[in-house]
This record gives C-alpha cells, sequence and structure tokens, in this order.
C-alpha cells in the first residue's frame, strides 16, 4: 500500500471549491489503495467555516484518511477582506512559514508521494525529498515574474506533473519540454449523484415553483476576481421568448454579486419572483439543489484561464445530476462534453447563441432527456475520482510509462 502525502496550503473547510476538489482527491486515493495524510495549514478561518462541527460531513466524504494541520503564521482573514499590498505580505507570509513547516515535518516522514498544487511548498520539499516521491497537480499558468520563474522550477523537480487540461499540459510543456506530465481532468465522486431527488421533491424542499423553467448555476460567482458569465446568462434568458415561465438560480456566492445580478434582472424587465438565489450551501447539498433544474448552465468567458486552464467542479457535477448542460465552447473542456451528444455548447459571451440554446431546451423535453441521460453515462463512466486516482498512482508507480 503506498503511503501519500497530500499537501495543501488551503483553508480547511472553505466555502471555495478547490477545498472539496482536495477532499474528493484524497478520499479517492484512499479507497483505491493509498494510505493518505492531508497536511494542510493551521489558518484562521472565517465565522461560518470555524462553525463547521465536521470536516469530513461538510464536505459528503468518508473519513478513509486522515487530516492533519501545520503550524502557520495567518495574517490574511485579520485584514477583514482588505486587497492590497498588505494583503499580499500576508499571503506571502503565511505561504512561507507554511512552506518551511511542511519541509521540516517531512524531514520526519517516510512517504512514497508528497502530492501538491503549491509550487512554493514542493520547491522547499525538493530540498529534503528526492524527485520521484514530488507530484505537482497544476490549475494555472504563471506567464511572469516569480510565479513563472517558481513554476519552472517545480517542473524541473517534480517526478510528475499532473495537468488538469490539454491545452494546460501544452503550455507547461513549452515552459519545460521534458517533464513527465499526466492529463487528468476535475471529476465527480459517484456516491454523491447516486440518489438525487426528483425534481417535484427538490423544488418543494428549496420551496421553489413546480411550474417553471428552471436554469440553474451552481458555484463562486467569480473566480480570482473574474466574472463567470452569470451576466450574459440573464441576459440570454431575457432575450427568450418564452422568458416570462423561466427562473434563473443561482446556488453560490458571495452575497454582493448576487444582489448585482438581482439588479440586472430586474432592469431587463424580468419577474422579480424568478430570479432564485438560494447563497453558499454545503457542499454535500449541490446535488439536491441541482435536482431542481430543467438545464444546468455554464456561460464561462473567454479568458486565459477560463478557457485553457480551467476543468470546472461544476461541469462534472452537472453532468452527473441527469439534467440538460449547457456550457460555453471552450478548449479546457472540449475532450470531454461534445456539441448536441452530451451537451449544448455555445461561443462564450454570445448571448444570442445562448439564448437559443436555452430555447430549444424549453422546448423540446426529449432533447433534455438525451443529452441528460449521455452526460451522466459518460461521467459516471470516465470522470469519477476513483477513476482519476488510479491514472494518477498509475503513472507515479510505473515510470516507465509513456506521459502525454
Amino acid at each position: 500500500m503506498p503511503r501519500l502525502i497530500y499537501v495543501s496550503a488551503a483553508r480547511l473547510p472553505s466555502e471555495m471549491a478547490h477545498g472539496l476538489q482536495i477532499m474528493q482527491n484524497c478520499e479517492a486515493f484512499a479507497e483505491v489503495g493509498a494510505e493518505v495524510t492531508l497536511w494542510h495549514p493551521r489558518r484562521l478561518n472565517t465565522p461560518d467555516m470555524r462553525a463547521v462541527p465536521d470536516t469530513y460531513a461538510f464536505y459528503g466524504v468518508a473519513p478513509r484518511f486522515i487530516m492533519r494541520r501545520l503550524p502557520t503564521l495567518d495574517l490574511i482573514n485579520l485584514l477583514g477582506g482588505e486587497r492590497g499590498k498588505l494583503y499580499a505580505l500576508a499571503f506571502y507570509l503565511m505561504m512561507l512559514t507554511y512552506a518551511l513547516a511542511v519541509m521540516f515535518s517531512a524531514l520526519f516522514t517516510r512517504a512514497d508521494l508528497f502530492y501538491s498544487r503549491d509550487p512554493l511548498v514542493l520547491l522547499l520539499l525538493s530540498l529534503v525529498k528526492p524527485k520521484r516521491q514530488l507530484a505537482y497537480e497544476a490549475h494555472r499558468l504563471n506567464r511572469k515574474g516569480a510565479g513563472s520563474w517558481l513554476q519552472t522550477q517545480i517542473l524541473r523537480r517534480v517526478g510528475l506533473t499532473v495537468a488538469i487540461t490539454p491545452p494546460l499540459r501544452d503550455d507547461l510543456l513549452r515552459l519545460h519540454p521534458s517533464t513527465p506530465i499526466l492529463v487528468a481532468h476535475d471529476g465527480v465522486r459517484r456516491a454523491r449523484f447516486e440518489h438525487i431527488p426528483t425534481q417535484s421533491e427538490a423544488r418543494q424542499t428549496a420551496g421553489w415553483p413546480q411550474d417553471k423553467f428552471v436554469i440553474g448555476y451552481v458555484g463562486r460567482l467569480q473566480t480570482l476576481g473574474m466574472a463567470k458569465g452569470i451576466d450574459t446568462l440573464i441576459q440570454a434568458i431575457a432575450q427568450m421568448p418564452e422568458r416570462d415561465a423561466c427562473a434563473v438560480t443561482l446556488v453560490g456566492g458571495p452575497d454582493d454579486y448576487a444582489e448585482e445580478y438581482r439588479a440586472l434582472w430586474l432592469k431587463l424587465g424580468l419577474n422579480p419572483a424568478n430570479f432564485l438565489y438560494a447563497g453558499q450551501v454545503t457542499p454535500d447539498a449541490v446535488p439536491g439543489w441541482m435536482g431542481a433544474f430543467d438545464v444546468c448552465a455554464m456561460p464561462h468567458p473567454r479568458t486565459e484561464h477560463f478557457a485553457l486552464h480551467t476543468s470546472p467542479l461544476k461541469l462534472f457535477e452537472y453532468m452527473a445530476s441527469g439534467r440538460a448542460v449547457v456550457a460555453s465552447d471552450l478548449p479546457g473542456w472540449a475532450d470531454v462534453i461534445t456539441h448536441e451528444i452530451d451537451a449544448l455548447l455555445v461561443p462564450p459571451s454570445d448571448v444570442a447563441a445562448l439564448s437559443g440554446a436555452l430555447s430549444r431546451l424549453y422546448q423540446d423535453s426529449a432533447l433534455r432527456e438525451r443529452l441528460a441521460a449521455a452526460a451522466r453515462n459518460r461521467v459516471m463512466s470516465v470522470y469519477t475520482w476513483d477513476a482519476r486516482a488510479r491514472h494518477i498512482l498509475k503513472a507515479v508507480m510505473s515510470p516507465e510509462i509513456k506521459l502525454k
């Protein structure tokens, strides 16, 4: 049984999607045979997250792995959410002190693999651990400055790099052509979607109308300060001939962004009662909310981050939900979903095209059912966390395999 240390610098628990991704990955590595310990920093959390009594239950994962908190100097939340030079200084101080704690702990820890998403952590680990014991899961490309230098160093110092999209793999190979690299998209926890409530039951629980065509979005309404296309979605609904029969549902936060979208909804003359905002919900509750939808929407704009380097958790969970998916047609997930086969894909930020796709789905229940069934079959057979974990461990334990 290989021993794997997953090293994360994230706040846990967290309202951010990466917390769910990390916890589900650790569970999956454990379920396919690894002995897993998750190292994470002792950070000052938000009041809501401090109130969480059980991190495993919050994320809906089985306690098959150990969680160990390491010391760090975290002043970030003391700044009250204010961004700027002080925030940046606090962030780098937190990362440096945590990375030093990881390096010191690793000196006294035997493991077959240290696995991390955090380059600074891996840089310090590379000073005390051999290359073959280090794996880097890359979620973005750092194009300039210290970030680019650090990422290039990590590509040279780890035994395996895991890129979450093919375009990200290609960009990383341009930084360091000889790095062993594997593509592994994000995925879905099969058990979370085995018992989704019926649409009627889900709407009754949520208090939503049974007679509306519900177009839903799940997740943070912004990432790294970037909007995620909710304005495009609302404008598209406003152009639908069936607009009065449609409701938009946002499951996620933050609240101030939701209020901006509510204001846009009202400005376009749409029925106030048809703007349904659930706010932030626990990750384990997400499948039930998706069960209330008719359509799951992912209207991301075309930016480098979204187009090339993002493998959204919501895409795979949408596919598992048994609801039709409409999404922006972007290279980052072109190998995951196919237009007219398991989703409707539209040009990013094209209001008219998105409106037309939503109208098609409104009018054609057979199309919705066909797309939903195909998407669920694909994600459950290809993109589960267990399958991903096996793929990664096989590459780590069998270095003679040619990666691509």
